[in-house]
């Protein structure tokens, strides 16, 4: 009987200080652009998308802030840039939708995750809107009692 091969993860970086530092109001996919050594570097998983947040310019929208380490064995006829601003590939109502909201409703356009979909890498992105310190509190005290919670009916099942 043969065995199944094991499925690896489709994630390669996640933003998790993008969901304490914004509340996410709408969550699009999108393409990336990237270059043979950068998809190489992504295969490797040598990617983080923690800074990272979208730019807008002549009606195209950038990835700008993400890294992505190249490997040793990159080619050496090709320069590397780690923090290139990468193009995402999005059709145009996706585009006009997300440029309304940023210039309109003063939102921030911020990665949340990067991921393979098939054999394309596809980027998270999420229209976001900053929160305040007390909002940022409320949330460290919900999930905090969230974990008391649990611990509370752990121990109440066990008598």
């Amino acid at each position: 009987m043969a065995k199944k091969p094991k499925v690896a993860s489709n994630t390669i970086a996640l933003n998790k200080r993008a969901r304490h530092e914004y509340f996410i109001e709408e969550e699009i996919e999108a393409g990336l652009e990237l270059q043979g050594w950068e998809v190489k570097s992504l295969r490797a998983g040598k990617a983080n998308i923690g800074d990272s947040y979208v730019t807008f310019r002549n009606g195209e929208a950038f990835l700008f802030g993400a890294t992505i380490t190249p490997l040793n064995m990159a080619s050496t006829h090709i320069v590397c840039d780690p923090t290139r601003t990468r193009k995402l590939l999005l059709n145009k109502r996706e585009l006009d939708s997300l440029f309304g909201k940023v210039n309109r409703d003063g939102m921030t356009v911020v990665a949340l995750s990067l991921y393979w979909k098939n054999a394309w890498a596809k980027v998270k992105v999420g229209v976001a809107k900053g929160k305040k310190l007390h909002d940022k509190r409320e949330d460290i005290k919900d999930r905090e009692w969230q974990v008391a919670k649990q611990r509370i009916m752990k121990n109440a099942n066990r008598g």
